[in-house]
């Protein structure tokens, strides 16, 4: 292993880890800037949801975030299996705006240059710590504790108007902090010869604030971290589905703070593990029909951007100004193609044992479309309640009894007009019926919105 300038550890230039590259930078950025992608809503105010190591003084006074995380998997090993770890994080730094004056340089809330808009906000830094190669076995020596550190430092930007005059200035600050990896090998619970992998983070930077909010202790906190493991002449075993001789080996792995799955790595260079702070499958991929980064916790690609295009133009310029981020997030969504749209309309996969298979269907219709299958119309099937067939515009009354909420129990005892019979993808029959008294029916039927009981529900009118 050698010495960087930056005070981080980095191995050989070979990347063990190019597999996992795109889902591990979508778990490292989660969360990273929230819609609608302003510094100014309060979403933003309170960022950094994911992965956090906060100082450890800080962590045990407040108890609202992690100081280490612990990663456990198991290992398959052959003759001479090597391991090599990545910690990848985060680190928060601040970026002030200032406009030149007569008497110095003053923070404002917004500076327009040439065009182009600042605003304070909160970026990040990208750090890596790369461990290893380390042989696991002899497993009573295949332990390390790497140490890593980065400085604080200030950089500033000046910005010029069109004539080359300096109007402002933009100055971004970062923290120092320093922190420990430690890995250390076992043999794994049971009888079979697997080996289990213990990888701890730990954020060691000084901490003497107290009472500080949290916004404050994010400056020195490691952000969206994560772990990812190598390994050469062994393989990983999963941990969600493991096989049998390996179940206890697996159920006696202890995670905290992170969740290890495969990764499968298909150039060969040795099974990989992806140790996330957000519960993931085996084998995870990013979805071929998403167009891209959107950062907003887990939010599903088409509602996001659709209410991305309801920003207004003034809302979109603070949000181009907010982050390079978020600036093609709008910039996307505003020239997204109609295909590009309709492949963001919803794509059903099976799950197998190496991911997500390829989509269930192609056909011009979504599955749940009754169209789709000719043999169900729900506007002309019935069901049979008592001696009666009940099919649209029969007569009945609502009888609510399954668990029924306080808004079905109010309905009790009303008179209503079946609408139709449905099916659900389990078999079980429902009832749709508007309310003949209820003056908002012929709107809701009007936008195909109706009430669902069971047949049990509903008393039919003689």
């Amino acid at each position: 292993m050698t010495e960087q300038s930056d005070g981080l550890v980095s191995e050989a230039p070979r990347d063990r880890f190019a597999a996992a590259r795109t889902v591990a930078d979508a778990t490292l950025y989660e969360g990273y800037v929230l819609y609608p992608y302003r510094a100014s809503s309060t979403k933003n105010q309170v960022r950094w949801q994911f992965g956090v190591l906060a100082p450890r003084a800080w962590a045990e006074a407040d108890g609202s975030e992690r100081w280490r995380l612990r990663t456990e998997c198991i290992v398959d090993p052959g003759p001479a299996p090597d391991l090599g770890v990545r910690v990848r994080f985060l680190q928060q730094q601040r970026r002030t705006v200032e406009a030149a004056g007569p008497e110095g340089f003053a923070p404002v809330d917004s500076l327009v240059v040439d065009g182009v808009r600042w605003v304070p906000w909160d970026e990040a830094v990208e750090r890596v710590v790369d461990v290893g190669p380390l042989a696991i076995l002899p497993v009573d020596q295949g332990r390390c504790e790497v140490p890593f550190a980065f400085e604080a430092g200030t950089a500033v930007e000046e910005l010029r108007d069109a004539q080359g005059s300096v109007v402002g200035r933009v100055v971004r600050r970062w923290d120092d902090g320093v922190g420990v990896i430690r890995v250390e090998a076992a043999w794994a619970a049971g009888y079979s010869p697997l080996a289990k992998l213990t990888v701890e983070v730990t954020n060691s930077s000084a901490w003497d604030g107290a009472g500080a909010r949290r916004d404050q202790a994010m400056a020195r906190s490691l952000l969206g971290v994560h772990t990812l493991l190598a390994v050469d002449d062994g393989t990983f075993v999963s941990l969600l589905d493991p096989p049998a001789d390996a179940e206890d080996a697996a159920r006696d792995c202890d995670n905290d703070g992170t969740y290890p799955v495969l990764v499968a790595d298909p150039t060969g260079g040795g099974d990989v593990v992806l140790s996330s702070p957000i519960t993931l499958y085996d084998h995870p991929i990013i979805a071929p029909e998403s167009q891209g980064d959107l950062y907003d916790s887990t939010e599903i690609d088409e509602i996001l951007a659709l209410r991305v295009l309801t920003l207004t133009d003034e809302e979109k310029s603070e949000a181009r100004a907010t982050d390079p981020r978020a600036a093609a997030i709008v910039d996307r969504c505003d020239t997204m193609a109609p295909e590009a749209w309709e492949g963001l309309h919803g794509t059903m996969r099976t799950m197998g044992p190496d991911g997500p298979a390829v989509p269930v269907q192609d056909t011009a219709k979504p599955w749940w479309d009754p169209a789709v299958d000719a043999e169900v119309d729900p506007w002309s099937d019935a069901v049979r309640i008592g001696t009666t067939d009940v099919a649209k515009g029969t007569r009945v009354v609502l009888r609510p009894s399954h668990r029924a909420d306080a808004q079905d129990l109010f309905l009790s005892g009303m008179a209503a007009t079946v609408a139709g019979v449905f099916n659900d993808v389990d078999g079980t029959q429902q009832v749709a019926v508007t309310v003949d008294d209820d003056p908002a029916t012929e709107a809701l039927s009007w936008q195909g919105r109706y009430l669902f009981f069971f047949p049990d529900e509903i008393e039919v009118v003689s």
